[in-house]
């Protein structure tokens, strides 16, 4: 548990090398997925999560942050694993998800065949959704690709932002905008978050640590 009622499900030796991390919210009774694997591990994740002493009769939503391939290869079987969960994203993702184009989903990279899967609630921009007691706020974050997002939510006195791939990188084959990139880290700095749930480098806490991780890769790009 990396703080109450957030787990880690998936990358990080808890499941394949080619996972991003794969972070599990429960709150009352109602739980959701941030993020879904690159797919070979998909039953894995979900025995991580019972092992958390999560139902995954539980499930409301399956967020997906961007759409490449080790967010997403999961995201059909855990779909079809949780039926009444809907899956969640920015419509300018939607290319990637549910048409799942190759040159977006970078599929090729990990010997990947992608179906693409629908998308239950599409977004437009900032949102917040209802888990339990939890408000969580879905924020684009446009940069790495045109429909990234993070979701943040304030967790027993802390603000808990996960930030997958937030530190790039970037292709122009996937439409990465280095410029919307760094006025996306920008709106992440304002936040103060006290921990941040990254896709692929762990965990950062306290704020302080969280504010040298955002600023040290503006530098590395500026």
């Amino acid at each position: 548990m990396l703080c109450s009622g957030v787990y880690q499900v998936g990358g990080d030796g808890l499941s394949r090398g080619e996972d991003c991390s794969v972070y599990l919210l429960s709150s009352h009774g109602e739980s959701a997925l941030v993020d879904m694997g690159a797919g070979a591990s998909a039953p894995l994740i979900l025995e991580n999560v019972q092992s958390c002493g999560v139902s995954l009769d539980s499930f409301r939503y399956l967020i997906v942050t961007h759409g490449h391939i080790d967010h997403i290869g999961g995201l059909e079987y855990i779909k079809k694993s949780l039926p009444e969960a809907r899956i969640v994203a920015q419509r300018l993702e939607l290319p990637a998800i549910t048409e799942g184009r190759p040159e977006l989903t970078a599929a090729s990279w990990y010997g990947v065949a992608y179906r693409g899967v629908n998308v239950d609630l599409i977004l437009d921009g900032p949102e917040n959704l209802t888990l339990g007691d939890l408000t969580l706020t879905c924020l684009p974050t446009p940069g790495h690709t045109p429909g990234s997002m993070v979701l943040y939510s304030d967790i027993d006195g802390q603000r808990v932002l996960f930030g997958q791939d937030i530190h790039g990188p970037f292709q122009n084959e996937w439409g990465s905008d280095i410029k919307a990139w760094k006025e996306s880290m920008e709106k992440l700095l304002q936040l103060n978050a006290d921990m941040l749930c990254e896709g692929h480098f762990g965990v950062f806490s306290p704020a302080s640590r969280v504010k040298s991780y955002i600023e040290s890769y503006l530098k590395r790009y500026s």
